[in-house]
């Protein structure tokens, strides 16, 4: 069973960089849209510190959280949305005391989590160490978000191993999510990290590839990004579908980012 503190580590990691980010804004920063529409910096903080519960709930509360995807199934196209309004609501010190407290309470429940443990989700159930991962992509993808909305660029880091892979193991989740049967044979996904490493999946003989760089594909399975803009390239057709509708998050995938060149 693999040590899930190197994961945890770079959650907490990933965090602190976003809460350096949004700790001294003022109101009207907080204010700011970002390039999901409708949300604001204080949208995609109150997303994360609404999310940080639900796994914290996960992790210590099984039948609190059944009690949350009850409410997710009633109300499957806006349930996300009312949690993130519900923050954004929050006067921004409120909002941003509510974020470190719950990170920080997730934090030492994953650590602390038994070994071999799996715990609940929206989609499949997931380990303390998947449970960490699931929570730096959302972490690292909204942190982008709000990046974008303050005209900050945020140097990509060797964290992303944990998104690239996670984008890679929900390849069958995201065929199904689109009412598509996943291809029988695993595909070879080869990447180019941040620091020149090169991060492989799969049969290094594999008919069907992906490659290109990591940080490319962290932007597609988070849907950060369109297809067109990145430098990823599939051979095989269903590796080629594959990139079309790739999504490292659990829920309904969305409409995701229109391609830069498209005039909007």
């Amino acid at each position: 069973m693999a040590d899930p503190t190197p994961v945890i580590d770079d959650l907490r990691a990933e965090s602190g960089e976003l809460d350096l980010l949004v700790a001294e804004l003022t109101p009207e920063q907080w204010a700011l849209s970002t390039p999901a529409p409708g949300w604001t910096v204080a949208h995609q903080i109150a997303h994360l510190a609404w999310t940080d519960h639900s796994a914290l709930l996960s992790v210590t509360d099984a039948g609190a959280f059944r009690a949350l995807v009850e409410k997710a199934l009633a109300a499957p196209d806006s349930f996300v949305d009312e949690g993130a309004e519900e923050g954004a609501a929050l006067p921004p010190a409120e909002l941003l005391a509510a974020w470190r407290a719950g990170r920080t309470a997730l934090d030492g429940a994953l650590r602390g989590a038994p070994t071999g443990a799996r715990f609940p989700w929206y989609g499949p159930p997931m380990s303390a160490a998947s449970m960490a991962a699931a929570r730096l992509m959302e972490t690292w993808a909204h942190a982008l978000d709000v990046a974008d909305a303050l005209g900050v660029v945020r140097p990509p880091t060797d964290r992303l191993r944990h998104v690239a892979r996670l984008g890679v193991r929900t390849r069958d989740f995201a065929f199904g999510v689109h009412g598509l049967t996943p291809p029988a044979e695993e595909f070879r996904v080869a990447l180019t990290a941040p620091s020149g490493e090169v991060w492989a999946y799969g049969p290094e003989d594999a008919p069907q590839r992906v490659t290109g760089p990591a940080l490319d594909f962290c932007l597609l399975v988070t849907r950060r990004a369109h297809r067109d803009d990145l430098a990823l390239t599939a051979t095989g057709p269903d590796a080629d579908r594959w990139l079309g509708i790739a999504q490292a998050f659990a829920g309904p995938p969305g409409t995701g980012r229109p391609p830069k060149g498209d005039g909007r």
